[in-house]
């Protein structure tokens, strides 16, 4: 189960999902796809309403998610953290968010994990801020103002770095994991950051710029972000375990695109399913799961020849992706268990794949 333990052998984390929904255009269907039977490694369970994002704890073997139900423009009406035990997919504990100056819940969408300190980080995207929570006892320790529409965070544990994709400023925030104190900000015009990676081996951060169809790469210690292509409307991005390309989940199209990031250049186009929202990377395997959210299912990618190897069926709108080990955790917007709960999926890929 663990992702961190392969992460420090080749280390490279990613984070890529949405927090809050975009509008969806058009979207390719999956080809070549192989249609994975429920029961071949294939487990799904009603967490709660309103699931978004999820990223699991090594340190605590636990897959955090968060909650937040009212779809905008409507109100949050509820906001939760969640702790799931990976193993039962049952519900372990939750955890309320603190109520904002306006009334309303301080709602949770983006997720990452810092095992180092213990702590979680979120985005609080209606709110334009980040928080920080305790793992230990799901404790709220900070909220930080300032960050336009945050969308995602991941955190580069090798460096005390976490950084968080300003939506609605067209920034990258960086923030002290230790102080909670921001540390730097980069600022590209004119562009929608979504999705984060970052390679813990060199600190380079990618962004999936959503507005631009591109990839923003802030390297640690350069002045200058360096663009790079990517598929129609990517959304998610995620990093190869050696760190040599990168991926996006392209909403527009519903295609999973590879980018060389010694070249720059696309290196292959893979159609996956209609609105390609969220994709993660096997850290042993280097197989690419790839959400595609209007088609109710996930793909998996070769990431040697490219092509989709299986498609997995999952309850209805799946939002997010999170790769740990050889297993893929799916949550979704379903609301199809018994009291409306959505779904967490668990797919062993060694099973659906061979």
């Amino acid at each position: 189960m663990s992702s961190r333990s392969a992460s420090r052998t080749l280390p490279v984390r990613t984070l890529t999902a949405v927090a809050v929904a975009l509008a969806v255009t058009g979207a390719l269907p999956a080809a070549g796809a192989v249609a994975a039977p429920a029961s071949s490694g294939v487990r799904a369970a009603p967490l709660v309403a309103g699931l978004y994002q999820s990223a699991y704890s090594e340190r605590n073997d636990a897959l955090w998610a968060t909650a937040a139900v009212g779809m905008p423009p409507a109100p949050v009406t509820g906001s939760q953290l969640v702790k799931v035990d990976p193993d039962t997919l049952e519900v372990e504990a939750t955890y309320p968010v603190p109520v904002a100056e306006n009334g309303t819940p301080e709602a949770v969408y983006g997720i990452d994990v810092d095992d180092e300190h213990n702590t979680l980080w979120v985005t609080n995207t209606r709110n334009d801020s980040v928080a920080v929570y305790s793992q230990r006892d799901g404790r709220h320790l900070a909220t930080i103002a300032g960050a336009e529409h945050s969308r995602e965070v991941v955190v580069d544990e090798e460096r005390d770095l976490v950084w968080v994709s300003a939506y609605g400023s067209g920034e990258l925030i960086a923030y002290d994991s230790v102080t909670f104190e921001e540390v730097r900000r980069v600022t590209v015009e004119g562009s929608g950051p979504t999705g984060l990676a970052v390679n813990e081996r060199n600190g380079a951060v990618y962004a999936a710029d959503y507005v631009n169809s591109r990839i923003i790469e802030v390297r640690h210690g350069a002045g200058t972000p360096r663009l790079l292509p990517a598929g129609s409307g990517p959304l998610g991005i995620a990093l190869s375990p050696d760190g040599r390309t990168a991926y996006t989940a392209d909403q527009t199209t519903g295609t999973l695109t590879a980018v060389s990031l010694r070249s720059g250049a696309v290196t292959a186009t893979v159609p996956t399913g209609a609105g390609a929202k969220s994709v993660d990377v096997a850290p042993r395997s280097g197989k690419v799961v790839v959400v595609n959210r209007l088609a109710d299912s996930v793909s998996v990618v070769d990431p040697g020849t490219h092509e989709v190897v299986a498609t997995v069926p999952t309850g209805d709108l799946p939002n997010h992706v999170r790769v740990t080990g050889g297993t893929a955790f799916v949550l979704d917007k379903s609301g199809s268990g018994a009291g409306g709960e959505d779904l967490v999926t668990r797919v062993r890929l060694r099973a659906v794949t061979s």
